[in-house]
């Protein structure tokens, strides 16, 4: 063992995890899928950004830094949210997490956002998993 902090062996910190965000949700506000759902329902970027900063400082460092309720702010949109868009949101944050991440960090970020994506077309009913628009 070199002595180095988990973070610091894993190759995520809480600066790289803002970058990888910052990066992400550019793709994710520019593609023209999951764009618009996203736009729409966020009214304050900056203040978003910081959150998922957060959100993702907590499942990776263990920081305790998120406070809040994933689950339900996107039940609110189930209505727009289509199986495809799960998949071009892991599409984009696999090209985003390649990006900014060492490979074992990226991948290990991938695995947790695809048990994410499959959580939430589980909460997110039959009409998420049927893909019934």
């Amino acid at each position: 063992m070199s002595g180095l902090a988990f973070d610091e062996i894993e190759g995520v910190d809480e600066e790289g995890l803002a970058r990888l965000v910052d990066r992400f949700y550019a793709a994710v506000r520019a593609d023209a899928l999951i764009g618009p759902v996203f736009n729409d329902a966020i009214d304050d970027w900056p203040h978003h950004l910081d959150k998922l900063a957060a959100f993702w400082s907590s499942l990776m460092l263990t920081s305790g830094r998120y406070k809040g309720m994933p689950m339900a702010a996107h039940l609110k949109h189930r209505a727009r949210i289509t199986p495809a868009m799960f998949d071009r949101w892991l599409v984009l944050w696999r090209e985003a997490t390649e990006a900014e991440m060492p490979p074992a960090a990226a991948r290990s970020m991938q695995a947790k956002a695809a048990r994410i994506a499959e959580s939430f077309k589980l909460a997110l009913g039959s009409r998420a998993l049927q893909g019934i628009g």
